[in-house]
């Protein structure tokens, strides 16, 4: 089994980032679908047959209910990760390797961006970031 370095689980870490916030996205549309059919749940299209009573019902906003409570979990659980990682890196001391991860893991960019939108050469910016995972305390 490969053992990973410390800065590979860095890396592993930031770019837990954008995934957190995909994920948490997608957590807040799934919940929004999941109120619409608490909203509407005259039609439960599962092709099973339901009885007159309203058990089936009942049945059926108790499984909604559950379902939203664990998406709100979920979603609060990826919220707390990316928020985590923001403050790691809002609290580095150098303003280059902070911005270097801010720009790189918090919004997406590419190496090239990162080092345009800095005005350093893309060789600069790879420095910058090799010493802020240095300083990137887990």
């Amino acid at each position: 089994m490969e053992l990973k370095t410390e800065n590979e689980q860095k890396k592993e870490y930031l770019k837990s980032y954008q995934d957190a916030v995909r994920r948490e996205k997608h957590i807040l549309q799934e919940i929004q679908l999941l109120r619409m059919d608490k909203m509407l749940p005259s039609v439960i299209n599962d092709d099973m047959p339901h009885g007159s009573g309203c058990s089936d019902l009942s049945d059926y906003m108790v499984l909604l209910d559950e379902q939203i409570n664990e998406l709100k979990d979920e979603r609060l659980e990826k919220m707390l990760l990316y928020k985590e990682i923001e403050k790691r890196i809002r609290n580095m001391d150098n303003d280059n390797e902070r911005e270097v991860l801010r720009l790189k893991y918090l919004r997406g960019m590419t190496w090239e961006e990162v080092a345009v939108e800095m005005g350093y050469s893309w060789q600069w910016i790879h420095k910058i970031h090799s010493k802020a995972l240095a300083h990137f305390v887990l």
